[in-house]
């Protein structure tokens, strides 16, 4: 191995130390709590060496939202080998809320809170880590379109009432919200599969 190669290897190593630190912190402190110091401290390591990396603390949690995001596209494996869309749609939905049943800090990280995105808006940049996901969902409704298996025409329409009616059955429960109306977390799992069977339901053609 090279030099080059070698320090090419070490640099690398050390940007996975700190997004590693930064998602252990994240998830403990949420993002507001959560500081380039308090992450610099718990790898052992100064703050200027995180900035060497990352060049603030939402450019960081971009990079821990992207390994989140590949654990939860790590979930969505395997549909393709379903044939039918409309089982394909079933089965994402079961798995999307599997996904935020028991990883409900990635969920928070991911979808809900606001800050770190402002940034992307600001600049009138892509956010990449959630794109991916969304255009899997995307290429799912386009073949239930595609087949006339739902009512909808429109694919980014269609998608977006989708994954809004989803989003916002998982992110009441991961907000504790559902206790209101008689939900608990243990009955999370069979109520919100009864959930997406009807909303399916009411979307086929």
């Amino acid at each position: 191995m090279s030099i080059a190669e070698r320090k090419e290897r070490e640099k690398q190593e050390m940007k996975n130390l700190i997004i590693q630190g930064a998602m252990e912190v994240f998830l403990e402190l949420g993002y507001e709590k959560t500081s380039i110091r308090t992450i610099a401290d718990r790898i052992d390591y100064s703050p200027a060496t995180i900035y060497l990396y990352f060049k603030d603390k939402d450019s960081l949690f971009l990079e821990v939202q992207h390994v989140s995001f590949g654990l939860l596209i790590q979930e969505m494996a395997g549909l393709a080998d379903l044939d039918d869309p409309v089982s394909q749609l079933r089965e994402m939905g079961y798995r999307y809320l599997q996904f935020g049943i028991e990883h409900p800090e990635h969920y928070d990280l991911m979808f809900i809170i606001n800050d770190p995105l402002v940034c992307l808006m600001e600049d009138e940049k892509e956010w990449h880590n959630g794109h991916q996901m969304y255009q899997v969902l995307v290429g799912v409704v386009e073949r239930c379109i595609q087949c006339n298996l739902i009512r909808m025409t429109d694919p980014q329409l269609a998608t977006l009432m989708i994954w809004s009616t989803v989003h916002g059955l998982v992110a009441l429960h991961c907000r504790n919200r559902l206790w209101a109306v008689g939900i608990s977390p243990e009955t999370m799992p069979s109520i919100g599969k009864s959930y997406i069977d009807q909303f399916i339901e009411t979307i086929r053609t």
